[in-house]
């Protein structure tokens, strides 16, 4: 990621931001696990590189609703293929048997923490 000049834990906030518009940096941090400072850091860090966008809510003035913008947009779009070359080749580390068992195990675990839909 280091050529897209993103880390992984601004990733993480990316992939957040495009999975639901209009974040509160709380929803960053109930999304994403990474703590309140962190994100805060983070979520300025990637305004001043003009990757997300934020906004005054209307229901609090004093919160902020978090978006991509379009350059975060292709950030993350161009990370694709980086990301799933990390994914091949951590899974190809382990003998094929365990492999299957890993992958099954990890979507149990995301499924675990994915929130109930209606």
């Amino acid at each position: 990621m280091a050529d897209l000049d993103v880390t992984s834990t601004q990733y993480t906030i990316l992939v957040a931001c495009g999975e639901r518009d209009g974040l509160s940096q709380q929803d960053i941090i109930n999304m994403t696990g990474i703590d309140r400072s962190t994100v805060s850091q983070v979520v300025q860090l990637l305004l001043r590189k003009g990757l997300l966008k934020r906004r005054r809510t209307r229901h609090d003035a004093r919160a902020y609703a978090i978006s991509l913008t379009e350059a975060g947009r292709k950030t993350l779009n161009q990370s694709a293929p980086i990301i799933e070359r990390v994914e091949e080749a951590l899974i190809e580390a382990l003998p094929a048997t365990r492999a299957k068992t890993f992958v099954s195990n990890l979507r149990t675990i995301v499924a675990a923490f994915e929130p109930a839909k209606p």
